[in-house]
C-alpha cells in the first residue's frame, strides 16, 4: 500500500463545482467591471486557485471540465440532471475567460467527450494512486467519497467561516456510517440524488439508506431480501428493483476511461507573467495583480465596489466563504419583541386600532390550512418591534381570543401586508373571521416584479435585507416522518421566531413598495392579483367532490388493461420480459425483432427505448403501439387513478387544490394537491378520470365555460393582422380560414388534411415553431413544412413583423409585457450562445400571448365572483384549468347564472377581435367538458 509520505502530491479541481460556488458567492453583490461584465466567478474562482497553490504546495495540478453536450448517463436515463436550472448566463460568459486564467497560470485542462467531470477525476485519481500520488479531489459532492482511498482524498473547500476539510476513509465512513467508502454508491442508489434526478428507491432518505445497508451491505443483498422488509418499504422496493439498480448505475464513477494521461503536463509550471497580466487588465482585477505579478495595473476602468466600501484586498479574505458579507440575523439585531396572551391583549388591540397598515402572519400545526390548528397570531406594525400572540386552549377558547381582533380585521381602511396572505385568509375564515382590510401581499408583490426569480420569504430576506430568519427546522425539526409542529411548542418557544416573520415581511412591504407603485404594476397589484387571492381562497375551500368508487373501479379496470397488454406484448417479443425494464426491452426490440435500421446503442451500451424513439418506429411494428399504450395505462393509474382518493378532505369529503399565483412566470395559475393543470385531456383514457369529479349534490350540476382558440385571437389582436381579424370577427372557422390562404383555395374546398396542417400552424406561431417542429408535429417531410410556414407568413405578414417587433423590443429594454402590462423578464435575449438566446426570442413572442391570456380569465373570474357574491348564489366557481372555470351550478340557478358566466368571460377585456366562451353542463365534469 503506498505511503502518503510520498512527494507527489496531486491536485485535481472539479471546475464547474468551483465555478459556480465561487458565483454564488456574490450572488447578493456581484462583482461588476466598468464594462458591465459579471466577473464574480473568475474572481473567485482564481482566489480559490491561489490559494491552493500557495497554501497546499501540490507538485502536480489540473482543473477538470465536463464536455459540452450530453454524457452516456444522459442516454442511459433521459431525465438524468433534467431537473437542473438553465446555467446562468454570467456563468457561460465567465467560463472562457477562466480557461485563460488557467493557461495563464500553467495549469493543464482536463475534458472527455461523453464523461463528466467526475469519471475523469475518478480515472486519473486511481491511475495516480497506482502511479504512486498521493490525489485530493476538491469537490464538495457527496458522489465522490466513492473514490476515497488511502491515497485519494477530498477536499472539501471552507465555508461560512471554517476552514477546509480533508476527508479520508475514516471520515467518509463516519458520515454514513459505511464500513468501506465504495458503499457511497449503495446509499445513493437507494435515496436517489435530487441534484442529478437519480430517482432512488419511494420513501427511503439518506438515514432510511443508512439503516437499510447496515444491515444488508449493499443494493443487491438489499434486494435478494426483499422477503425481510415489511409493509409499504417492502412494497417500494419490489417495486422499483429495476429503478433501484439503474440509480446505483447512474451515481456509480466510472475509473477506467480510455484516456491518455500526461503526468508532465500536470507538473507545476512557471506562471506567464504577460498572458496573467492582459486578463487582469481586461477583467480590472488590480489587487489580484499586485498579488500574483507584484504589479500595479493600468487604471483602465473602476472596478464597482460591492463591498460597503471595502476594496479587492479585504474581500479576497472571504472568498473561501460561501458568504462574502455576513448576513444580519436575529442575534445580531436590534429589536423588541413581546409575547402577549389573549387575556392582555388591549393594549396591543389599541395599537393597532390606531395603525393604518399592519403586518399579520398566523402560525399553525400544519402546511394544510382546512386542516391545520391556529397555535398563534403575530403582528408588526413598525421595522424592529413586533408581537406574538399565543393561543392556547380548546378550539372554542381559541376562537373567543381571536374574536377579540375582529375589529381590526373588518376595518376596511386598514392596510393588511402578509407573505403567502392567501393562506392566513383562509386560516381566519376557518376560525369566523372574514378579512375586509386592504391587502398587500409581499410574495405576490415579488411575482410581479421579477417572476423568474424565487418568492419565499426566507430567500427574500436574504436578497433584499441581508437577513437570514430563524430557520422553521430549529424549532421543529427536519422535514420527515419524526418533524413536530407548532403544536408541539409553548408560546415563549415560538414568539422570536413568529415576531420576526411579521417584522421582516413588514420591512419587505416597505422595500417593494416603491417598484410595485409603478404604473405598470400598480394596477395589476391591486386589481387583479390580490383581489384574486380572495377568489381563489373562496375556490380552495369550496373543493370539489369527487366519487371515489369510481376512481376504484377505474384502476381495477386499468389494472386489468395492464396486464393484458403486457401479456400481449410478450406474446408478440415470442418471450416473457420485464417491460418496465430498457435493459430488457432494447435487444428484444431492436436485435431480436429487428425493428428500425441501424439502431445504434448509446454510450452506456444500451438501446434507448423512449417515447420518442418507441413513436418514430411505431409503424414498423404492432409491440411498439402495445408499449406506448402499457406506459400510458400505467402512468395514469400511478399519478391520477391511485392517488386522487387519497387527496379527499377527511372533514369535506371533497378534494381541495391549492392554487398558485407566483409559480408560472407567464401569470398562468397552477394548482397542485391535486395539480388539476395536469389531468389528461387528449386520449379516451385521460378523459375518464374526469368522470369522477361530480357535484355536490343532486340539487347541483357540474358547468364549465372554456375560451374558444383564446391565444389566436389574442395573437390576431396584438399583431393587429387583418386576415386573422377578418376571420375572428365573421365567426369562420379559424383554422379553416387559415388552410384556405396557406393552400389556396376557397373555403368550400378546405379538406380535413388540410385543416389540420393550418391548425399546427396556427397553434405553432404561439411558441415561435420552424419548420423542424412543424415537419416532427405533423409527420411530414421539412421542406414541406418550410413551405407552409413561408406560404403562411405570406399570408399573414403582419404577424411575422409583430413577432420581430416582439424580439426587437425585448432585445431593447430586456423585457415583453402582457395587455395588462405584466412582464416577463428576458435575460438572455442578447446572448451569444444561439440556442440559449433562441429559447429567449420564443419566450419574446409566446409571453405575451399566454401572458395576456393568463390576465383575460383572472379578469372574467374577478367579475364573475363579483355578482355570485352580491346575489349570493348558492352556485360556486370550483375550478379554474386553462383557459376555462368550472362552476358547482345549482339547478334553481342555471339559467341565470349562465349568462352572467358568458357576460363575465366575453367582456372580461375588450379586443378588436372578440372572445368566444364555449359551454356546456354534465353530471361529471367530463360531460360537462
Amino acid at each position: 500500500m503506498l505511503s502518503q509520505d510520498t512527494d507527489k502530491k496531486l491536485f485535481l479541481l472539479d471546475a464547474y463545482a468551483l465555478i459556480f460556488r465561487a458565483y454564488y458567492a456574490f450572488i447578493r453583490n456581484p462583482r461588476i467591471n466598468s464594462k458591465g461584465l459579471n466577473t464574480s466567478a473568475m474572481f473567485g474562482f482564481t482566489n480559490v486557485v491561489l490559494d491552493i497553490v500557495n497554501n497546499e504546495k501540490p507538485t502536480h495540478i489540473a482543473v477538470v471540465f465536463d464536455p459540452p453536450g450530453g454524457t452516456f448517463r444522459s442516454e442511459q436515463y433521459e431525465s438524468y440532471k433534467a431537473n437542473r436550472d438553465e446555467t446562468p448566463e454570467d456563468i457561460k460568459l465567465s467560463v472562457p475567460f477562466i480557461k485563460d486564467i488557467l493557461k495563464g497560470f500553467g495549469i493543464p485542462i482536463m475534458v472527455k467527450e461523453g464523461f463528466e467531470a467526475d469519471d475523469v477525476i475518478g480515472t486519473v485519481a486511481k491511475q495516480a494512486e497506482k502511479d504512486g500520488y498521493l490525489t485530493y479531489m476538491m469537490t464538495s459532492d457527496k458522489d465522490m467519497g466513492q473514490l476515497i482511498s488511502e491515497n485519494i482524498l477530498m477536499y472539501r473547500p471552507g465555508r461560512s467561516g471554517k476552514p477546509a476539510e480533508i476527508w479520508g476513509i475514516a471520515e467518509i465512513n463516519e458520515r454514513y456510517g459505511l464500513e468501506r467508502p465504495e458503499q457511497v454508491i449503495d446509499i445513493l442508489g437507494m435515496m436517489g440524488d435530487s441534484a442529478d434526478n437519480i430517482p432512488g428507491i419511494p420513501g427511503v432518505g439518506e438515514k432510511t439508506a443508512i439503516k437499510l445497508l447496515g444491515k444488508y451491505g449493499s443494493m443487491e443483498n438489499l434486494l435478494a431480501n426483499t422477503h425481510e422488509l415489511k409493509g409499504k418499504q417492502k412494497e417500494n422496493v419490489e417495486n422499483h428493483k429495476e429503478q433501484a439498480l439503474l440509480s446505483k448505475q447512474l451515481a456509480t464513477i466510472i475509473t477506467d476511461i480510455d484516456m491518455e494521461i500526461d503526468y508532465e503536463d500536470m507538473k507545476m509550471s512557471e506562471m506567464d507573467r504577460d498572458h496573467l497580466k492582459k486578463i487582469f487588465e481586461e477583467l480590472e482585477f488590480r489587487t489580484l495583480a499586485r498579488r500574483v505579478l507584484g504589479e500595479e495595473l493600468p487604471n483602465a476602468g473602476e472596478q464597482i465596489s460591492l463591498f460597503g466600501g471595502a476594496d479587492e484586498a479585504s474581500a479576497e479574505a472571504d472568498i473561501p466563504e460561501v458568504e462574502t458579507t455576513p448576513l444580519k440575523t436575529l442575534e445580531s439585531t436590534t429589536h423588541d419583541y413581546k409575547l402577549v396572551m389573549p387575556e392582555d391583549a388591549d393594549e396591543l388591540i389599541d395599537i393597532l386600532k390606531k395603525a393604518d397598515t399592519f403586518c399579520f402572519d398566523t402560525e399553525t400545526t400544519g402546511l394544510d390550512s382546512l386542516l391545520a390548528d391556529i397555535v398563534g397570531m403575530s403582528f408588526s406594525v413598525k421595522p424592529g418591534q413586533a408581537w406574538y400572540v399565543g393561543l392556547v386552549g380548546t378550539e372554542d377558547e381559541k376562537k373567543a381570543a381571536i374574536e377579540a381582533f375582529r375589529p381590526i380585521f373588518e376595518d376596511e381602511s386598514k392596510t393588511m401586508v402578509a407573505q403567502n396572505l392567501k393562506y392566513d385568509y383562509k386560516v381566519m375564515h376557518k376560525y369566523g373571521i372574514e378579512i375586509k382590510n386592504k391587502l398587500w401581499d409581499t410574495m405576490i408583490a415579488h411575482y410581479l416584479m421579477n417572476a423568474d426569480m424565487k418568492h419565499g420569504m426566507d430567500f427574500l430576506a436574504e436578497t433584499y435585507l441581508n437577513y437570514k430568519p430563524v430557520s422553521i427546522e430549529t424549532l421543529i425539526g427536519k422535514k420527515g416522518k419524526n418533524q413536530g409542529n407548532m403544536g408541539d411548542l409553548s408560546p415563549e418557544q415560538i414568539t422570536d421566531y413568529a415576531c420576526e416573520d411579521a417584522d421582516i415581511t413588514l420591512q419587505l412591504k416597505e422595500k417593494f413598495q416603491e417598484e410595485v407603485e409603478q404604473v405598470h404594476l400598480k394596477s395589476l397589484f391591486e386589481d387583479v392579483e390580490v383581489p384574486l387571492l380572495k377568489v381563489l381562497a373562496d375556490m380552495e375551500m369550496e373543493g370539489v367532490n369527487l366519487d371515489v368508487q369510481t376512481l376504484k373501479d377505474y384502476s381495477q379496470q386499468l389494472a386489468g388493461e395492464i396486464e393484458g397488454l403486457e401479456k400481449e406484448i410478450h406474446e408478440l417479443a415470442g418471450e416473457t420480459f420485464n417491460v418496465d425494464s430498457p435493459k430488457q426491452l432494447g435487444p428484444i426490440l431492436f436485435e431480436k425483432l429487428g425493428i428500425g435500421k441501424n439502431v445504434r446503442k448509446t454510450k452506456s451500451g444500451q438501446y434507448s427505448t423512449s417515447e420518442d424513439i418507441l413513436t418514430k418506429f411505431k409503424a414498423d411494428h404492432p409491440i411498439m403501439e402495445k408499449i406506448l399504450d402499457y406506459r400510458q395505462a400505467r402512468k395514469l393509474k400511478s399519478t391520477y387513478v391511485d392517488p386522487l382518493p387519497e387527496l379527499v378532505n377527511p372533514n369535506t369529503g371533497r378534494v381541495h387544490t391549492h392554487y398558485m399565483q407566483t409559480v408560472a412566470a407567464t401569470g398562468r395559475l397552477s394548482s397542485n394537491n391535486p395539480n388539476l393543470q395536469n389531468i389528461p385531456i387528449r386520449t379516451e383514457r385521460g378523459r375518464y378520470i374526469r368522470k369522477a369529479f361530480i357535484p355536490r349534490d343532486e340539487h347541483h350540476i357540474l358547468l364549465a365555460a372554456d375560451y374558444s382558440q383564446v391565444e389566436l385571437r389574442i395573437i390576431a389582436a396584438l399583431s393587429g393582422d387583418e386576415g386573422m381579424i377578418k376571420a375572428f370577427q365573421e365567426g369562420q372557422d379559424i383554422h379553416a380560414a387559415t388552410a384556405a390562404k396557406v393552400f389556396g383555395v376557397s373555403l368550400e374546398n378546405v379538406d380535413r388534411e388540410m385543416r389540420s396542417k393550418a391548425k399546427a400552424v396556427n397553434f405553432g406561431i404561439i411558441y415561435g415553431q420552424g419548420a423542424f417542429g412543424l415537419a416532427q408535429n405533423l409527420g411530414i417531410k421539412r421542406g414541406e413544412a418550410k413551405e407552409i410556414i413561408e406560404n403562411y407568413y405570406t399570408q399573414f405578414a403582419r404577424l411575422r413583423e409583430y413577432q420581430t417587433e416582439n424580439i426587437e423590443f425585448a432585445r431593447k429594454n430586456g423585457y415583453v409585457e402582457t395587455i395588462l402590462g405584466r412582464r416577463r423578464y428576458l435575460k438572455d435575449i442578447n446572448s451569444k450562445n444561439a440556442v440559449v438566446r433562441g429559447f429567449a426570442e420564443r419566450n419574446a413572442i409566446n409571453a405575451p400571448i399566454q401572458g395576456s391570456a393568463a390576465d383575460i380569465i383572472k379578469l372574467a373570474m374577478l367579475k364573475i365572483q363579483e355578482v355570485f357574491q352580491k346575489e349570493q348564489f348558492k352556485s360556486r366557481m370550483i375550478m379554474q384549468v386553462h383557459d376555462e372555470l368550472v362552476f358547482d351550478a345549482h339547478l334553481d340557478e342555471l339559467d341565470v347564472i349562465k349568462p352572467i358566466i358568458v357576460e363575465g368571460m366575453q367582456d372580461a377585456y375588450k379586443m378588436v377581435v372578440p372572445l368566444k366562451v364555449d359551454m356546456d353542463t354534465g353530471e361529471n365534469w367530463l360531460q360537462a367538458h
